[in-house]
C-alpha cells in the first residue's frame, strides 16, 4: 500500500478553513500565520492535483470537488480522533474487549438496555455477547470465556448478587389434550405426553430445571425453538414468564393446571469473574446490567 503524501494535518487545516469561512479566520484558530495556512492549502491541492478551494472576496468557498472531499475528511478526522481517544483509554487500563455471557433465561432487551448506554460510554470497546443455557454459564466463567455474566449458579470462589427471579410456567397449546382434562393435573398426566427441555450447553455437568420424569421428551438447542415448539401444539414445558407472556395474553398458550409445580423460580445473579482485578469496561458494563433491571 502506498504512503499517502498528504498529512492529517493538512485536511485539518482544509476542514478549520471552510468552518472558520476564510483563511484569516482560520489562521487566529489554528494560531497560525494567515500565510503559512495558504501555503498548506496550496501544498494540499497540489499534491492531490485538484482545485479544492476557490477565492470569493474574503471568502474561501469550496469547489464541487472540495465539498466531495470534505465529507470524507471529516469522517477521516473524525476516526483519527477516536482512535487516539481510544489508545488512551487502553493507556488508561479500558479493555479492548469484553465478553458478556448471558442465560437464555435472562430478558435480552434488558441486555440490549445495558449495552445501548455502555455504547456511549465505553470508548470504543468491543463487546462479545454470548448466551449459554444453565450450567454453560458457569463453565464460561471459570473456563475464563467470560468477564461479565448472568447466570443461575455463582462459581466457587466467587462472591455475587442476586440480580433477577425468573419464574418459569408451564404451558401448553391451548387445544393440547392436558388442557382438554379440564381438572387438576397430575404427574402421571404428565408422562403420557411429550415434553420439550432446552438443553444446558455446559459440557462438563449439565443439568436439567423442571419436572423430568419420562422418556417422551425433545431436547431443543434454544429458548425460541422451545417456544416455538410448544406453540405449535408438539408438547408442553416450563418457560420463562416474560417470554411467554404475550402467547398466554393472546390466548395461543395456556396454563397447566397442574395440581403442584405449575411455577418454579431461578434467581440469577451478576458474575463479575474477576472482581478484584477487573478493568474500568468491565465494571462499568457490570454495573449498567444491574441499573438495566433496577426499579426506576
Amino acid at each position: 500500500m502506498d504512503r499517502p503524501r498528504v498529512s492529517l494535518a493538512q485536511w485539518h487545516t482544509l476542514q478549520t478553513v471552510i468552518d472558520c469561512g476564510s483563511f484569516a479566520a482560520a489562521a487566529d484558530y489554528l494560531h497560525r500565520s494567515q500565510s503559512s495556512v495558504s501555503y498548506a492549502i496550496q501544498t494540499l491541492q497540489r499534491q492531490l492535483g485538484m482545485a479544492l478551494l476557490r477565492q470569493e472576496g474574503r471568502k474561501a468557498h469550496l469547489t464541487e470537488s472540495g465539498a466531495l472531499m470534505l465529507q470524507r475528511v471529516r469522517h477521516l478526522l473524525e476516526d483519527a480522533s477516536r482512535l487516539e481517544a481510544f489508545a488512551h483509554s487502553l493507556e488508561s487500563g479500558w479493555e479492548a474487549e469484553i465478553t458478556l455471557v448471558v442465560d437464555a433465561a435472562f430478558p435480552i432487551e434488558r441486555v440490549m438496555q445495558a449495552l445501548g448506554c455502555f455504547t456511549h460510554e465505553g470508548h470504543g470497546t468491543r463487546v462479545q455477547l454470548r448466551e449459554e443455557v444453565m450450567s454453560g454459564v458457569t463453565q464460561a466463567v471459570q473456563d475464563g470465556g467470560a468477564d461479565v455474566a448472568i447466570g443461575y449458579e455463582v462459581p466457587a470462589g466467587l462472591l455475587c448478587d442476586p440480580l433477577l427471579e425468573v419464574k418459569f410456567l408451564a404451558v401448553a397449546h391451548a387445544e393440547h389434550p392436558l388442557l382438554r382434562l379440564g381438572r387438576p393435573l397430575s404427574p402421571q398426566d404428565l408422562v403420557q405426553q411429550l415434553q420439550i427441555v432446552i438443553r444446558d450447553t455446559g459440557t462438563r455437568a449439565p443439568e436439567n430445571r423442571g419436572w423430568l420424569d419420562t422418556e417422551h421428551r425433545w431436547t431443543l438447542s434454544s429458548m425460541d425453538a422451545a417456544i416455538t415448539a410448544i406453540e405449535s401444539g408438539l408438547g408442553f414445558g416450563w418457560l420463562p414468564e416474560h417470554r411467554v407472556q404475550p402467547y398466554l395474553d393472546s390466548n395461543r398458550l395456556q396454563l397447566l393446571p397442574l395440581a403442584a409445580g405449575a411455577v418454579y423460580r431461578v434467581t440469577l445473579y451478576l458474575i463479575v469473574a474477576h472482581a478484584e482485578t477487573a478493568g474500568p469496561a468491565t465494571r462499568r458494563l457490570a454495573e449498567l446490567t444491574a441499573q438495566a433491571v433496577s426499579p426506576p
